[in-house]
């Protein structure tokens, strides 16, 4: 079965979704990500205990910082699926891309654009 979901999606297997952390998602929209999702095990049913759950709470602590900074808390969330549940992915995929698009770019990538920019005209100076 072939799955349909965006191609501007870039995807970063790890062994359990408590294995991302907080930094990983950071440096994601740093480096120009508009979105970030993590997808877990199924609550109640992670291959490694309770993975799915610290990496819950780490979605959501980036949101909070998200929201801080004035940034969009939905460009950063958290699904639970089960591994052979490949078309709920894709949907998934299809639909955090829609909410990004609605969001537009990050801020960070227009902020470090123009830092990039002035920093040249500084140094040409």
């Amino acid at each position: 079965m072939r799955l349909r979901y965006p191609t501007n999606i870039k995807i970063i297997k790890v062994p359990c979704s408590g294995r991302v952390a907080i930094i990983h998602m950071l440096k994601a929209l740093e480096e120009g990500a508009d979105g970030v999702i993590v997808a877990g095990c199924l609550e109640g049913d992670c291959h490694y205990q309770s993975g799915n759950l610290r990496a819950k709470k780490r979605v959501i602590y980036v949101q909070e910082v998200l929201e801080k900074i004035g940034m969009e808390a939905e460009r950063v969330a958290m699904y639970n699926l089960s591994a052979g549940d490949g078309p709920r992915f894709a949907e998934i995929a299809r639909e955090m891309t829609e909410k990004v698009k609605e969001l537009g770019p990050s801020p960070i990538k227009n902020a470090k654009k123009l830092a990039s920019k002035k920093s040249k005209v500084e140094v040409a100076a």
